[in-house]
């Protein structure tokens, strides 16, 4: 059995830069994405400007606390020593089942239960979960997004073979 080198070389091969790159899209991602959709929920029209700034950033700062748990939970459970050349699907399909269901959990907790917001007419409501299309597909793109960023994953670009040395 060959051992795995600890460290590698080469952007491919680069964990933590991977990680890194993944956190830092996700949150200006997240950043955006909760400005862009505040009208769909009614602070849009009840709050004052400082009121729904202050909603967007503190949803961030939850959207980067769910990146952190689900993305670390899949790495986890489907990770492995050579991530994020293997595994690689297999740990996104998780942090995005993770991510889904518990924003799915959320919105019920916050909207049905807490009433901590509300949604306006003109959010998209998906039906037999009750769930907000928006949050839900926040879920989906951003971190898709995130980790084809991180991982090099964009069908335009052009891979260059890794040439061997040895």
């Amino acid at each position: 059995m060959t051992a795995v080198p600890f460290t590698y070389v080469g952007e491919s091969r680069d964990w933590l830069g991977a990680l890194r790159r993944y956190f830092v899209f996700s949150a200006v991602a997240h950043l955006i994405w909760e400005f862009a959709h505040m009208p769909l929920y009614t602070i849009w029209l009840t709050g004052t400007p400082g009121e729904i700034v202050f909603a967007a950033v503190h949803c961030t700062g939850g959207d980067i606390l769910i990146t952190l748990s689900t993305f670390f939970l899949a790495l986890m459970l489907f990770g492995r020593l050579t991530w994020p050349q293997t595994q690689g699907p297999r740990v996104l399909l998780a942090a995005l089942i993770f991510g889904v269901g518990y924003t799915i959990f959320s919105e019920w907790l916050n909207i049905e239960i807490r009433e901590a917001w509300a949604y306006r007419d003109l959010m998209p409501i998906i039906p037999v979960i009750d769930a907000g299309l928006s949050p839900v597909l926040q879920w989906v793109i951003i971190p898709t997004a995130a980790y084809s960023y991180a991982l090099g994953w964009w069908p335009w670009r052009q891979r260059t073979p890794e040439v061997s040395h040895g």
